[in-house]
């Protein structure tokens, strides 16, 4: 038992070498030492080894258990190609479910399969929830980088993610893992169980499975890290403007300062604890804020007025998930064979926020009973009209109506049936159909209605001269007046009459036939394997749907986003092949190889229509202990349900109008001015308020059915050195560069980025860029959006975009026999294993007709974090007593992307380093522990403590995600031990 657990564990982590086998995972016992016909993931192709011409990691399934994981993302996203999508930890952003992102190119470009066929998607974007997936049925997971759409289809612009589930389960298998943090927080459990047995003489077999996982929350106020909210700039000696502070600032734009980096707890300054009522100052300045006790009014410039909104957060979401499934085959005809699979998952994880906070304008009566007789006399001097309203901003926390919760119960499943089988010594065949569908209902707790919130703060004296709401269809309606002009003050049914929940609910379903003939013929007799072909049809059909609740719909809430219905679907017919050419094997060479794939997909969608992807490769060896290979692929990724059929809805972002009077003084040029004659304004209004009334200027956005495909070309070189002069050494190094064209988002980069990059960068009105918002300034004003009289600009999906990565794989893996046993019987080996990633570049051109807007990430904060060098390595001891393995995870340093990347017009100036609270923030290394012992033959323990050294994150300014870090990329639990057992029968 021992002597496999060391190879498996020899083979946890390891690059495919692509030239020969890979000799960790292809080594063979003297039970089984006759070749077998497999498949590696990136081919269909049967062949006898596990070479493969694209750089494939191979997680092996004791990482796991070694690791402790209680859902894969823990592992795979400790894997350098691996950039973290949602996690556990993805509380805002975030909706429950857990994603993997290749090579930082997105979620929605990562293909995810399960026994290399397509797995179930839970949303309108078709991504795969990974909580769907049995952990601990886990065989292995490969992971091929660039694109493989040749081979799988639409999707695989990043690459691949392939789940292996075990197919040798024979008897019962039995575990539970628990897990806890080093506070005595946070528990995980998770309880599996599995079943294998062979049946009707041997020609079927059958394996069962079901897990039930329970995770507790970590809120945000229990690490020190997380328990105040901070953001850029604070209040500092000389300092004049707060937003141009040196420091990081606690609660809000105005704090007290913090030392970079390191950890913040709660004190007076700052947090900010006071959830009461807020008005703009009469005299402008900072505004007023409502004494506690309600009435009266006083300056808003105290750090301790600020609102705390961290420790309401989750830092951990809590999590109940139950999953069974299985699969089966039957040899129904020698060489003939039935096969099935069923998955079925019901998850539950909340989300929870700080109660709703809610600013809106209101028409609030002057002499209100909410008000004292000094701010009476404030509102009267402004009511000019003399009806005794006075029109105002008011802010507010709904803490009287409680946390805002959004609770996501999913439930998923996926049947698949198929026959497979020989028709000839040399030639196979394989045919199956998979249906899958997930339902998902939000339940959303603590939003507030916008209109009945207006309506219960406009109040009035009724004829009995009690106060009532003024508005007599919601005075019917159940409308009270609301006194949020205090602490504490608003009458609970006043709170219930504002408050509202709503259910929202998505459906996803994906529908997949395949079928392929693979095989061998002939050879080019020079020595090597006979020439190997694969070739089939496959028919995709993918819709979704999103049916948000009437308030949301409307846009009538505050608390949670408001959403569009979403409904729609497409499908894919498509043919495809692949050819392996074997040229020279042990002649004046030692191997030459090369192969070749090609697809042709036809899609109903009449913006795609037929495209094709394809791949060639080769693979060449000069001597037995190297060997070097090299690939290119063009891959595709078609528009999803979210991109093509996403609800168009009217949106009011905030946007500065450069021909208003809001943009700044060193913008206004006489080239600008120009355009914003040329484009309609009004010569008297230009660079005036009257352009833009407003902070927010109103649009439509949403998805768009013209959308075509995006595309990406992917370049894999590498080479694979295995020395006879030291047996169990392999050294992989592979580099890739990816380019993804025409990628899809919202078109300018949103609706305030295409104002500026239209009027101060191209400024070319007929530059596409400008389009929205041609035609659409009011004649008399020249103000953009309907509700200043103007027509609404059209911000929709796009294909606008461009992305570019290059980087460089390494892996070294070693595994030394000691010649000697330290505990028991058996020989003791010592394996070594080390994956590492080297990003040359990564690269974002919102717009790609503007390459001079290129953004620069490699090294500093994208969407992720992205450190020049990241690396995973394990060292670990094995022999009959047990396995000992230290884990070290490297993530290099970062700085502020704002260093590279802050504009004016089309040259980057750069920020200033000396003005950001945390430029840079350094490297960070966790080391892990992990002891595991076979009792008996029939069990096993594992035990271990992951970041041993308590490593905790750096605090972040406006350099963050959520958390004032970036949880998912950052240990956020600190110290976490856990403990396992095994057992087989």
């Amino acid at each position: 038992m021992m002597k496999r657990k060391a190879r498996l564990l020899a083979s946890t982590l390891i690059v495919g070498v692509g030239v020969g086998a890979m000799p960790a995972l292809a080594q063979t016992t003297a039970e089984a030492d006759a070749p077998q016909e497999i498949i590696v993931t990136g081919s269909r192709i049967q062949r006898t080894d596990l070479a493969s011409v694209s750089p494939v990691t191979v997680v092996g399934q004791e990482e796991f258990q070694m690791s402790g994981a209680v859902n894969v993302e823990q592992v795979l996203n400790t894997l350098p190609q691996v950039l973290p999508g949602f996690t556990g930890n993805s509380n805002n952003p975030g909706n429950g479910a857990v994603t993997v992102n290749l090579r930082n190119l997105g979620t929605t470009r990562t293909l995810v399969l399960v026994n290399g066929r397509r797995w179930m998607f839970y949303n309108t974007s078709q991504i795969v929830d990974l909580n769907t997936i049995p952990q601990f049925m886990l065989e292995g997971v490969d992971v091929v980088t660039g694109g493989a759409s040749a081979v799988y289809g639409s999707d695989a612009v990043a690459g691949v993610v392939n789940f292996r589930l075990r197919k040798d389960l024979e008897g019962v298998i039995a575990g539970a893992t628990y897990s806890i943090t080093g506070e005595g927080d946070g528990p995980r459990l998770s309880v599996d169980l599995g079943f294998g047995t062979k049946f009707a003489d041997g020609n079927g077999h059958i394996a069962l499975y079901a897990n039930y996982t329970k995770r507790e929350p970590i809120f945000q106020g229990a690490r020190n890290f997380s328990r105040t909210a901070a953001g850029d700039g604070c209040i500092i000696a000389g300092s004049t403007n707060p937003s141009t502070g040196l420091g990081i600032n606690l609660g809000g734009s105005t704090g007290t300062c913090v030392s970079r980096g390191g950890e913040i707890g709660l004190s007076p300054q700052g947090s900010g604890s006071t959830p009461i009522a807020t008005l703009p100052s009469v005299g402008g300045g900072n505004g007023l804020i409502f004494n506690p006790s309600g009435g009266g009014t006083r300056p808003f410039l105290n750090p301790e007025d600020l609102y705390n909104y961290a420790p309401d957060n989750y830092l951990q979401l809590p999590q109940e998930r139950y999953l069974i499934g299985g699969y089966a085959s039957y040899e129904f005809s020698p060489g003939h064979e039935l096969f099935t699979e069923l998955s079925f998952v019901n998850n539950h994880v909340n989300q929870e926020l700080a109660p709703t906070p809610a600013g809106v304008n209101a028409a609030l009566q002057v002499n209100s009973p909410f008000f004292d007789a000094g701010t009476q006399a404030a509102l009267a001097a402004l009511d000019t009209d003399g009806d005794g309203y006075v029109t105002t901003t008011v802010g507010y926390r709904f803490n009287q109506s409680g946390a805002r919760n959004a609770l996501q119960n999913r439930n998923a499943f996926r049947v698949l049936g198929g026959v497979r089988g020989n028709i000839t010594s040399n030639l196979q065949y394989e045919a199956f159909y998979s249906y899958a569908r997930t339902q998902n209902t939000q339940y959303q707790k603590g939003n507030v209605s916008v209109s009945r919130y207006l309506a219960a703060l406009s109040s009035e004296f009724g004829p009995d001269g009690q106060l009532r709401c003024r508005d007599a269809a919601a005075r019917s309606a159940g409308c009270v007046p609301i006194n949020v002009f205090g602490l504490g003050l608003a009458d609970p049914a006043a709170i219930k009459y504002v408050t509202i929940n709503s259910t929202n609910l998505e459906e996803s379903s994906l529908k997949n036939a395949v079928g392929v003939i693979s095989g061998t013929f002939g050879n080019l007799g020079l020595g090597a394997d006979d020439l190997g072909f694969a070739i089939g049809a496959e028919y995709r059909e993918m819709g979704a749907s999103y049916s948000p609740d009437t308030y949301l719909a409307s846009g009538d809430v505050v608390g949670f986003n408001a959403g569009q219905p979403t409904s729609g679907s497409y499908n894919a017919t498509e043919i495809f092949g692949e050819l392996r050419i074997p040229i020279i094997s042990e002649g004046i060479v030692h191997r030459l190889e090369l192969n070749g794939a090609a697809r042709y997909s036809d899609y109903s969608l009449e913006s795609v229509g037929g495209v094709w992807t394809y791949a060639a490769g080769v693979e060449f060896a000069p001597i037995r202990d190297i060997g070097f290979r090299g690939q290119y692929q063009r891959a595709v990724r078609a528009p999803n349900v979210e991109d093509l059929f996403g609800g168009q809805s009217v949106g009011f972002p905030a946007a500065t109008d450069p021909c208003s009077d809001r943009g700044t003084p060193a913008s206004r040029t006489d080239t600008l001015r120009q355009l914003c004659l040329d484009s309609g304004v009004p010569a008297a209004n230009v660079f005036t308020r009257a352009v833009q009334p407003n902070a927010q200027i109103q649009g439509v956005f949403g998805g768009n059915p013209d959308l075509k495909e995006e595309t990406s070309d992917t370049w894999t070189v590498g080479a694979v050195i295995q020395p006879r002069f030291a047996p169990g050494l392999n050294i992989t190094v592979d580099y890739f560069n990816i380019t993804v064209k025409d990628t899809i988002s919202q078109f300018g980069g949103g609706l305030n980025s295409a104002l500026s990059l239209c009027y101060t960068v191209v400024e070319d009105l007929s530059h596409p860029v400008c389009a929205p918002f041609v035609g659409k300034r009011n004649a008399t004003t020249g103000a953009l959006g309907a509700t200043s009289g103007g027509g609404n600009p059209l911000i929709l999906s796009a294909n606008i975009g461009k992305l570019t990565t290059s980087g460089i794989d390494t892996q070294v893996d070693y595994t030394l026999p000691l010649g000697f046993s330290l505990f028991g019987k058996e020989e003791s080996r010592l394996n070594f294993f080390f994956l590492g990633t080297y990003l040359d570049k990564f690269r974002s051109i919102p717009v790609a007709s503007i390459p001079e807007r290129e953004t620069i990430a490699e090294g500093s904060v994208s969407t992720n974090p992205l450190p020049r060098w990241r690396h995973t390595a394990r060292l670990a001891l094995a022999d009959s007593f047990g396995t000992l393995s230290v884990r070290w995870r490297y993530f290099g340093p970062i700085e502020d992307s704002r260093i590279k990347n802050t504009f004016s017009g089309l040259d980057r100036v750069g920020a200033d380093p000396a003005l950001l609270p945390n430029a840079r923030v350094g490297a960070v290394n966790y080391f892990d522990f992990t002891f595991s012992a076979d009792v008996d033959q029939y069990l096993t323990l594992t035990a271990g403590v992951n970041n041993l050294f308590n490593k905790m994150p750096e605090v972040l300014g406006a350099m963050q995600e959520q958390a004032n870090t970036y949880p998912s990329t950052y240990d956020v639990l600190g110290r976490d031990f856990f403990i396992s057992a095994r057992l087989r029968f």
